[in-house]
């Protein structure tokens, strides 16, 4: 198809205006018209105002790439902002609601602790009390030096020997007293042996009530740890997921960037195109104006 040669392109002289600050044009539009204005130059034989239009049509181009690439670096950092965002909120969330269960925990585990040792305080004061009065022997056996020394002070008592019978008395009550010493001794041994006793089986049963509350503590920890750790390759999941679909976009804009470097517009001349028509009349009015 031939070209149809246009008023408008006549005289390829180049404005020294900036095709951004056109109004009503868009880059795509501008590089559009300078492509055209370049492809007449060469036909003309004005080259050097052919490269001219080359060159304008490089630097709209670089232009355009430059803000594209300034918006997809814009665009990734605030999803990457996004998911650190989210990331943080999660672990905020992750942190007060395991901070509360744990905070549950050891308010119950004192409770426990609490009830148990109180109880064994009251069963072990009971204890004691059953124990002064059911341990045997529960009176002094008196011995057999006892028991005749007192017949002996009643005797002398019942023959009016009163002098004798005090002197046998006081015999008697220091022989008495010493074997209620002895059995006041050997019984609060014996006491004190049973109460031990009691005291060990009471601290075993609250030694395991605390191994109890640590093993349960323990699997609170390990099961904080496993959802952190969940938690954790989630985001890192996110982050290389995102990171991989950047990289894409980076490839493919930059492979869009070198197929635009060498791509060439073919002029729409003599296209039944309702805008072509003022497209070419502004840049008409431009390059006159110039």
């Amino acid at each position: 198809m031939s070209h149809i040669q246009h008023p408008e392109m006549a005289s390829c002289e180049i404005p020294m205006v900036d095709s951004c600050v056109i109004d009503g044009v868009s880059e795509e539009d501008a590089m559009e018209l300078w492509e055209e204005r370049r492809i007449a130059c060469v036909r003309e034989g004005r080259y050097e105002e052919a490269d001219a239009a080359a060159a304008r049509i490089w630097q709209i181009r670089q232009t355009e790439e430059h803000q594209r690439r300034k918006e997809l670096e814009s665009q990734q950092m605030a999803e990457r902002i996004g998911i650190e965002g989210l990331h943080a909120k999660e672990l905020g969330e992750f942190n007060e609601a395991w901070e509360t269960k744990c905070t549950e925990f050891e308010a119950h585990a004192g409770q426990l602790q609490n009830c148990l040792a109180e109880r064994q305080r009251a069963d072990h004061q009971a204890y004691l009390e059953r124990m002064w009065i059911d341990t045997e022997p529960k009176a002094p056996r008196w011995s057999k030096e006892l028991l005749n020394t007192r017949k002996i002070q009643e005797t002398l008592v019942k023959l009016k020997k009163y002098a004798e019978a005090a002197d046998t008395k006081a015999r008697a009550d220091e022989l008495e007293d010493r074997e209620r010493n002895m059995w006041k001794a050997r019984r609060e041994i014996k006491v004190q042996a049973l109460e031990e006793q009691y005291l060990h089986k009471q601290h075993l049963e609250m030694k395991g009530l605390l191994k109890r509350i640590q093993s349960s503590r323990d699997e609170y920890q390990a099961a904080r740890k496993a959802e952190l750790e969940q938690t954790l390759q989630r985001h890192l999941n996110m982050t290389v997921q995102l990171e991989s679909r950047h990289k894409v976009a980076q490839q493919k804009t930059g492979q869009q960037r070198r197929l635009s470097s060498g791509q060439r517009l073919t002029p729409r001349i003599g296209e039944k195109d309702l805008g072509f028509s003022h497209k070419r009349a502004l840049l008409g009015s431009i390059a006159g104006g110039s």
